[in-house]
């Protein structure tokens, strides 16, 4: 059986298209868009629309949701959130708060295909692609649950899965994000982080405005490899010229996310490489301790290794930021999301992807 359409599947413009298809005038979209988006969860909520269109809406359409069955905090207050597909399918996203205001780190797969080594989701893989109101159903959600005086403000898409690799359904979900008749948020606040699909990296800035954060994890093409396939078909040279590529905005920089990997990619002297590597560009450094599981065999290095690491970079006038963890006793953290009910888990080391 065919279900009806979600209208947080549509933008403005399809929304209507399909006003005029149901032989409605099409400013009808708005006022449809303004309910939307206040998240509503019924047609009859929309009380400045007439009884007899809304009856129609319930016939024709449905407005879609993303009920979460599971929730849990850590003592940092950081909530993980397992959310259930109509499929049957579930999938994890991550409330952050924060003094005055809330990030959530949301998913735009269920699964993975990228097979990094250091990543849960990974060992899922890859089941579908999330559709674009699937993606702003769990802001809604996310939003749903949060005190008046801690304003939803800030969108990572380093959950579940590669945005990329979703390109159609992510690119239309940040459009709905983003405009004003729509969930209004600021592009300025919206990050989306890749693995590395090089030839998708300008398009993701010509065709919508968000921040842009590379996985990086290792600084040459060998150990990358190893830890990230996408890195056979998309080597450095070819990832550093898709960021050279990218449309960056004045006084903006592109992030490179490093998970450390204790006597893997923490040397000295690799640090020293990759201060080379990443000379010219306009970029920040996130440097990511690993979170270790035990389904992965890897651990963070020392502190110390960590602090001396950073410390290179900054010797090369680099802007480098260690990562507090979040939420890590609930596998919140970077690196565990798998969306399985009952396990601790959370993807994307840093990087949302994979």
């Amino acid at each position: 059986m065919t279900h009806p359409p979600d209208l947080k599947e549509f933008t403005l413009e399809e929304l209507e298209q399909l006003m005029a298809s149901w032989g409605q005038s099409r400013y009808r979209a708005r006022q449809v868009a303004k309910w939307l988006y206040k998240g509503v969860a019924d047609f009859q909520e929309m009380t400045d629309i007439a009884r007899g269109f809304r009856e129609e809406l319930t016939r024709q359409a449905r407005i879609g949701r993303l009920p979460v069955v599971k929730r849990q905090e850590a003592a940092d207050g950081t909530r993980k959130l397992l959310l259930a597909l109509e499929d049957g399918n579930r999938i994890e996203a991550v409330l952050i708060p924060e003094r005055d205001h809330a990030t959530l780190c949301l998913s735009s797969q269920v699964g993975c295909a990228q097979g990094c080594a250091f990543c849960l989701t990974a060992q899922r893989g890859f089941v579908r692609n999330l559709t674009a109101g699937e993606m702003v159903n769990q802001v809604l959600a996310a939003r749903a649950l949060l005190p008046p005086n801690l304003p939803l403000t800030n969108l990572v898409f380093m959950g579940m899965g590669e945005p990329l690799a979703n390109f159609a359904a992510v690119t239309k979900a940040l459009t709905i994000i983003t405009a004003a008749w729509g969930l209004n948020f600021s592009p300025r606040r919206i990050t989306v982080s890749t693995v590395g699909l090089a030839p998708l990296i300008p398009r993701l800035g010509q065709e919508v405005r968000c921040n842009l954060t590379i996985s990086l994890n290792a600084p040459d093409d060998a150990l990358r490899s190893r830890l990230m396939p996408v890195n056979r078909r998309y080597p450095l040279e070819a990832l550093l010229q898709a960021c050279r590529d990218f449309p960056l905005p004045r006084h903006r920089r592109i992030t490179f996310a490093y998970v450390l990997l204790k006597d893997l990619n923490d040397q000295p002297a690799q640090a020293r490489q990759l201060a080379r590597l990443l000379q010219g560009l306009r970029v920040k450094i996130n440097l990511i301790p690993f979170n270790p599981h035990a389904r992965l065999p890897f651990a963070p290095p020392p502190e110390s290794r960590i602090l001396e690491f950073q410390e290179i970079l900054r010797e090369k006038n680099y802007a480098v930021f260690i990562r507090e963890s979040r939420g890590q006793e609930i596998a919140a953290a970077c690196g565990h999301l798998v969306g399985e009910d009952g396990e601790a888990v959370a993807s994307g080391q840093g990087s949302g992807a994979s």
